[in-house]
């Protein structure tokens, strides 16, 4: 069997999740595929992602031998990375899929790709933020997969309302565990963000958006702060725009817990954000809607238990009670029940164990076997 993969999406330099996980993917393949690395030469216009998109700070997830050869807004390019792409002569062509923006430039790549198969890893089948015409751009251009992974039921859900009988596998969003890169104590992460050992810490971390239900953390605060001595915030993310970052402040002022959150403004690069995991006790995702999630998995790489929404696929990787709390969308009370429940209970090391256990469930490896598979 041709064992030669064409792996497409975005790697080192460029910033973000789904960068991170097409590097621990591509690494995964490589132990029994011969994978060739495809990554972007231009990824978004500055008017659709006005902020700094790529990251030198730290090349832990840099893939060696990357062609940087795909223009995403370049019709001329996409036939030229199509012709590269058929002298291959690839078994199988890997596609991350996350939002619609790229749907002309993979459209027309797969319809002038020939004879190799075609697989979308769908981190989104739809995008959080939905506009006109995503709806027809997305399926418009999955159409053209001859195969499908996705990480929720609800992503699954998406793709059986756009494609008949699709070849799909519902697989878990793996463990992140390579931003270990020190393997720092608890202790030193503390002395290095200039926090006290005693302090119970909750961490929210990623780029603040509205779908992701900071506001209702920021309520919860003030709930639970009575119920939990010496209790703190810290705020990781990069905000939206400056607006956004106000909204949230007179938020914090209004609901009074100022002195118990600490905010860190800005993209973390990856080489800093060891510490922030390191040093907390437990991570909040209080999401209002999501498919899934990477910031559950570097909490579950660094062993911390997760708070998360009943929204999307996040309830499908986390243990209610065991590797952390499901709690209803959009409710202060429960989130502030459920923080207030595992520092009055003292959960921590059954929760760490608890989630040690389920290492295989979120290992990489598990996708050689889907991708053997298809």
């Amino acid at each position: 069997m041709n064992n030669k993969i064409v792996l497409i999406g975005p790697v080192y330099p460029y910033k973000g999740g789904i960068s991170h996980y097409t590097a621990l993917l591509y690494q995964t393949l490589k132990k029994e595929f011969d994978v060739k690395m495809i990554s972007f030469k231009f990824q978004y216009p500055k008017f659709l992602y006005k902020k700094e998109q790529k990251d030198f700070s730290n090349d832990t997830f840099k893939i060696e031998e990357t062609d940087f050869c795909l223009h995403t807004a370049n019709p001329i390019n996409w036939i030229s990375t199509a012709q590269k792409i058929n002298c291959l002569k690839a078994n199988m062509i890997i596609i991350q899929w996350w939002h619609p923006y790229f749907a002309p430039c993979y459209y027309l790549l797969c319809k002038l790709i020939k004879k190799s198969r075609i697989l979308f890893i769908c981190h989104n089948v739809f995008p959080h933020e939905r506009f006109p015409l995503d709806h027809l751009l997305t399926k418009l251009t999955l159409q053209q997969g001859n195969y499908y992974i996705v990480q929720s039921k609800m992503d699954a859900k998406d793709l059986l309302s756009i494609i008949n009988n699709p070849i799909y596998r519902q697989i878990v969003h793996p463990t992140y565990n390579a931003f270990k890169l020190k393997n720092i104590s608890k202790e030193e992460a503390r002395k290095q963000l200039q926090i006290e050992t005693s302090k119970k810490l909750v961490l929210f971390f990623g780029f603040i958006r509205e779908y992701k239900g900071l506001k209702y953390l920021i309520k919860a605060m003030e709930k639970a702060k009575h119920e939990v001595d010496n209790l703190e915030l810290l705020l990781v993310g990069d905000f939206a725009d400056k607006n956004d970052k106000e909204f949230y402040n007179q938020l914090i002022t209004e609901y009074g817990i100022q002195e118990i959150v600490r905010i860190y403004d800005g993209y973390i690069p990856d080489k800093e954000v060891e510490k922030f995991f390191v040093a907390c006790d437990i991570v909040v995702l209080p999401y209002i809607s999501a498919t899934q999630s990477g910031i559950v998995q570097i909490a579950f790489g660094f062993e911390k238990p997760v708070i998360v929404t009943n929204v999307g696929g996040l309830p499908d990787v986390v243990t209610d009670g065991k590797t952390g709390y499901v709690v209803e969308a959009e409710n202060e009370e429960e989130i502030a029940k459920a923080i207030g429940k595992y520092f009055k209970e003292k959960r921590e090391l059954a929760f760490k164990e608890n989630i040690r256990n389920e290492t295989y469930r979120f290992s990489w490896d598990r996708i050689i076997d889907v991708v053997k598979e298809l």
